[in-house]
């Protein structure tokens, strides 16, 4: 039987396996603190996803998986999990939904009668201070999740539309785009629950209508404490549930990060073994060996992750900053330019701001961080255009043609094949931003010039990477 603190105990994982947006430790350590202070335990979940790996987890949260998508096999043992073990399911999407991330989150959401929208909700009226910051008051029904809300800020979040035997519980306003859609809904299969929002934005630490707008806190510590089901607290107190073997739980507070050597090690919780120690047989003991062996396992495994992030490679750094020169950002109002905006990332020194190397620097590295809204993308272009920083014809991709090409002479078979990868990663999301100014275009909220201009530009930017892709695919070949 579990002692009575362990059943107090709310175990949440926190998905890391899909590339996730949601990172518990960087842009979510505000809600992992929250959390814990109030009577749950946050882990990074890096797992296999796994029906016996959820097992001991009471909550899932699968936050905006980023360019990955869940096998069916990982759909199949979460909806096993939330059914069967009576496990509590948060789902969050951002702008753009699936298509926009190149995810299939709605996968595994349809399994609970719930689907995310390719799309973005805009407000021109009710909104903190841009259109894809829309202020929403509309609740309804009552539900536990939303007692105590009267309004949210739905940042830069998709709708979401019911399939199936599930309940919207707040929508888009009347004068949003889409207008009176459902934003957040539940749903209560069997022994489990599930709520999906389409916003993850809500809860990011220190951002304009992130975690700390208003009543986000609330709503979070609603959501999580709705998400416990009855079920699940009836296995817990029957001792069915196992404790999570987790080698190092990240969830070190704020306070404790700033700690240095052994004393930020003795913050750190030991990993805890759900057993009584009794030996009578030899049954028995080979149980315990089992346990203590799957707990060496789970530490050797965190072990090898930290010797890998630790060594990484000097001369990757020394290229990086051959590479670029970078800038440290000057102190910018938030009233002066969007939240979005400021979190864009550093700027670099570059001599020639043509409009590949604004694309490039914006949705560079693909494969290690999330690529931005169609939207910031456009925004970023418009800027530059604007300031005259553009320069049209082939002046400077003639400049920058040499260094290129020597670069590709110096990859490995390896490092071209990631490249390629990467390519064609930002292939998609000017594709995605073709779509976005045409949709732009056909509501009337931008001109036929300008809407000409900019899609000559991206199509010709399109060309010049099937270009780039193609001068790659000759070099694999000669490997």
């Amino acid at each position: 039987m579990l002692e009575k603190e362990e059943i107090d105990k709310i175990h949440v994982a926190f998905d890391a396996t899909h590339k996730n947006r949601v990172k518990i430790n960087e842009n979510y350590s505000h809600v992992r603190d929250f959390l814990n202070e109030n009577g749950f335990v946050c882990y990074n979940f890096t797992d296999p996803m796994t029906h016996e790996n959820l097992r001991s987890f009471d909550i899932l949260v699968i936050g905006c998986p980023d360019f990955s998508k869940l096998s069916r096999q990982e759909i199949s043992y979460i909806e096993r999990w939330v059914l069967e073990d009576g496990g509590g399911l948060l789902l969050l999407s951002h702008a753009g939904g699936d298509k926009g991330r190149n995810s299939n989150l709605s996968e595994l959401s349809e399994r609970f009668g719930i689907a995310f929208e390719n799309d973005q909700v805009l407000d021109e009226i009710s909104n903190l201070g841009f259109e894809n910051l829309p202020i929403i008051h509309d609740f309804r029904p009552p539900h536990p999740i939303t007692e105590g809300i009267t309004s949210l800020c739905y940042r830069a979040g998709c709708s979401l539309t019911i399939i199936g035997n599930a309940l919207s519980i707040a929508y888009s306003n009347e004068s949003s785009e889409p207008f009176s859609s459902p934003l957040i809904c539940v749903a209560e299969p069997e022994n489990g629950k599930v709520c999906a929002i389409g916003s993850y934005e809500m809860f990011r630490n220190e951002i304009g209508g992130g975690f700390n707008h208003d009543q986000h806190s609330t709503l979070a510590l609603n959501i999580f404490k709705w998400l416990l089901s009855d079920f699940r607290l009836e296995l817990k107190s029957k001792g069915l549930i196992p404790t999570p073997e987790v080698a190092v739980q990240e969830f070190i507070s704020e306070s404790s990060s700033s700690i240095q050597g052994q004393e930020a090690a003795e913050k750190i919780s030991e990993p805890r073994v759900a057993i009584d120690i009794k030996i009578s047989n030899k049954s028995d003991l080979m149980n315990l060996l089992k346990t203590f062996s799957s707990q060496i396992n789970t530490i050797q495994k965190t072990i090898n992750q930290l010797i890998k992030i630790a060594s990484a490679s000097e001369k990757e750094i020394a290229e990086l900053k051959e590479a670029k020169t970078y800038i440290p950002p000057k102190e910018i109002k938030a009233q002066e330019i969007p939240p979005e905006e400021i979190e864009l990332g550093p700027t670099y020194k570059d001599t020639t701001l043509t409009q590949e190397n604004i694309i490039q620097s914006i949705v560079s590295d693909l494969s290690e961080k999330s690529p931005p809204s169609e939207e910031e993308i456009l925004r970023d272009i418009n800027k530059s255009r604007e300031k005259g920083k553009i320069e049209k014809g082939r002046a400077g991709m003639e400049s920058s043609k040499p260094t290129e090409v020597t670069t590709l002479e110096m990859m490995s078979e390896s490092e071209l094949s990631k490249e390629k990868e990467n390519l064609e990663n930002k292939i998609n999301s000017i594709h995605y931003l073709l779509e976005f100014i045409k949709k732009k275009f056909e509501s009337g909220k931008l001109d036929e010039n300008s809407y000409n201009d900019q899609s000559e530009d991206l199509k010709e930017d399109l060309k010049k990477l099937h270009k780039k892709i193609k001068e790659i695919e000759k070099r694999l070949e000669r490997k």
